[in-house]
């Protein structure tokens, strides 16, 4: 099943082909190659089904009642969809470049109308961003790929600082990284000299994604006893595997046996 949806350029690559697979239960969406943007289980569409779409929400171990969600990228939707099911007092606004991806998330991977609740815009990222109004956000999702990779105007210095500005004051940053991409160190630099140090990488069990969290400010130093803690009551609550987010971010960042440096 394919479907098509292009930009407003002129420039032929940056036509969009959104293509849908199904398998063993699982539909898949596709930008117009084989790497899978979005999954989702039939008989369950709130799971999540990759790696990388759990890992977003380790960001609940530092911001643990998000009033404000931002998804810059929709995909299939799995994240907004998970959000939306699992977090009712968080208010949740998705910007997405194409109008046919955000078609597509309703007729084929179960996300929701817009309510009081959710609200799914079709629109250039960036420029929302800029424009919103002064109320913050609690939790900023970064999550917008083509099929070459991140969107370039969404890895700017000048976009993450925007990002920061954004953010209520305990507020976190999550962008979805390749590993593998050869501009992930560069991006990591812009980030954390934006967010002066204060950035997390978590690498996801599956593929290559790495989430990196941005804070707008330090998280005092957490020590992995209250970290380990607070995970057990993540996992209580949601289901998700807390605990090896909390284990997996000994891998990427400073830290020693007692606590994490951020």
């Amino acid at each position: 099943m394919l479907f098509r949806s292009k930009r407003f350029s002129s420039r032929p690559d940056d036509e969009l082909l959104v293509d849908i697979s199904e398998e063993f239960g699982i539909r898949k969406l596709h930008f117009g190659h084989d790497d899978t943007q979005s999954a989702m289980r039939i008989s369950d569409p709130i799971e999540l089904v990759l790696a990388y779409s759990r890992c977003v929400f380790a960001a609940l171990l530092f911001v643990p009642s998000p009033k404000r969600m931002l998804l810059i990228g929709l995909g299939g939707g799995s994240v907004a969809k998970w959000a939306y099911a699992k977090l009712p007092e968080t208010r949740i606004t998705c910007v997405e470049l194409h109008a046919q991806v955000i078609n597509v998330a309703r007729s084929m991977f179960s996300l929701p109308m817009d309510d009081e609740r959710l609200e799914v815009i079709a629109g250039d990222g960036a420029a929302h961003l800029v424009g919103m109004d002064d109320d913050s956000s609690d939790f900023i999702v970064m999550d917008a790929y083509s099929a070459t990779g991140i969107a370039p105007p969404l890895a700017t210095t000048e976009f993450f600082a925007a990002c920061r500005d954004k953010l209520s004051d305990d507020g976190v940053l999550a962008v979805n990284l390749w590993g593998s991409d050869k501009r992930f160190q560069q991006y990591c630099e812009r980030l954390s000299g934006v967010f002066d140090g204060h950035l997390l990488l978590l690498p996801a069990r599956q593929k290559g994604n790495v989430i990196a969290f941005a804070f707008k400010k330090g998280q005092g130093e957490p020590r992995w006893a209250a970290l380990s803690q607070r995970a057990t009551e993540l996992e209580a609550a949601y289901g998700l595997e807390f605990s090896e987010f909390v284990a997996d971010l000994a891998r990427l960042n400073p830290h020693n046996d007692r606590k994490l440096f951020v």
